[in-house]
Order: C-alpha cells, then sequence, then structure tokens
C-alpha cells in the first residue's frame, strides 16, 4: 500500500465515520476522535466483509455497495460505543 493509498484510506475512514454518527439517532456522549477512529475501522472491516460476501468489485469509480457496508458497521459501532460509554456516570451525593 502507498502512502497516497493511506491518506485516503484515513480519508475515507473519517467520512464514514461521520456518517455512522448521523445514522445513530439521539446525542452520543463521546468524543469526536472515537468517532473518527471507529469510522477508520469500520472502513477496514467493511471492506473485509463487503469482500468476503462477494459484494466488493474493482471499480473505476466509488463502490457504492461496499461504501453501504462501511457506512452500517460505522453505525453499529458508534451505536455499541455510545451505548457503553453513555452508561458511565458520576453520581454525587
Amino acid at each position: 500500500m502507498t502512502v497516497a493509498g493511506i491518506i485516503t484510506a484515513l480519508i475515507v475512514g473519517l467520512i464514514v465515520g461521520a456518517l455512522g454518527r448521523l445514522i445513530v439517532p439521539g446525542k452520543q456522549n463521546i468524543p469526536m476522535w472515537l468517532h473518527m477512529l471507529i469510522g477508520v475501522g469500520a472502513a477496514l472491516l467493511g471492506t473485509v466483509i463487503a469482500r468476503a460476501a462477494g459484494i466488493a468489485t474493482e471499480t473505476a469509480g466509488i463502490d457504492w455497495r461496499e461504501l453501504l457496508v462501511q457506512v452500517v458497521v460505522a453505525a453499529i459501532a458508534v451505536a455499541i460505543v455510545a451505548g457503553v460509554g453513555g452508561r458511565r456516570s458520576v453520581s454525587r451525593y
């Protein structure tokens, strides 16, 4: 993988993370950097899932089906992390 490929993967991951955040309803009490990290991970995992399912193809442009899988994985991950992180609260007596 070239440097340009890594930079492109990071940018796509950031976009996927933002889209995943928009899909999950309600307010998520997790920092923006964690959304970005989730997006990068979801982009990688979504690509693996799409290729294993035979959805991802080599195209000259954007593979919309693979992108959809990535965004769905990001939304699920954001919902899980927000659910786990949202339960942690400081109670003061």
